[in-house]
């Protein structure tokens, strides 16, 4: 079956074909949770997540076709609300002792995660989806829900951002 298929029958209230679907679409969605946690429990747990807010919302999806960046929106909006979480419930102290050593292991190699970070979230999102995930432009624009001229711009001006943090021998540049 299509995923096309699969995905009227899942809005239709038919467990298979999520779970099929679900299934088809597990790596992938892993690898867009593990992009932003980068903790293989904690993406399992927000994989989960998302799987259950979608299939317990699932038939109130106007157009089935679009379950699956539906789904996807919904992991990134629940690893969010994770990063957010965890950032209250860090100590300051925790954080800076971290910071400082994530510092001096980015003057040795460079850390892109730590250069993510620091780009604005729309920006982030946008380049994670299309360099990680190796979506096209029409698919993050259906995921993000905006035109492919906005996903365009914002690729642009997240790649841009980047070079300008990052120095021509590898050393983030601060501020």
């Amino acid at each position: 079956m299509e995923d096309k298929e699969l995905a009227n029958s899942a809005c239709q209230g038919d467990e298979d074909a999520f779970f099929t679907l679900m299934t088809r679409h597990n790596r992938r969605l892993y690898g867009i949770a593990y992009s932003y946690l980068r903790n293989e429990a904690d993406a399992l747990d927000m994989l989960q997540e998302a799987t259950y807010r979608a299939w317990s919302q699932c038939s109130k999806l106007r157009d089935p076709g679009a379950l699956i960046p539906w789904i996807i929106r919904i992991l990134m909006n629940c690893c969010t609300e994770e990063l957010k979480r965890q950032k209250r419930q860090r100590s300051p102290i925790h954080s800076l002792a971290t910071e400082g050593i994530a510092e001096m292991v980015s003057d040795s190699k460079l850390d892109m995660q730590q250069v993510l970070n620091r780009l604005k979230p729309k920006y982030r999102q946008a380049l994670l989806l299309r360099y990680y995930d190796d979506m096209t432009v029409p698919d993050i624009a259906k995921v993000l829900g905006k035109s492919e001229g906005t996903i365009k711009t914002w690729l642009h001006q997240g790649l841009k951002q980047l070079r300008h943090k990052i120095h021509h021998g590898g050393e983030i540049q601060h501020g």
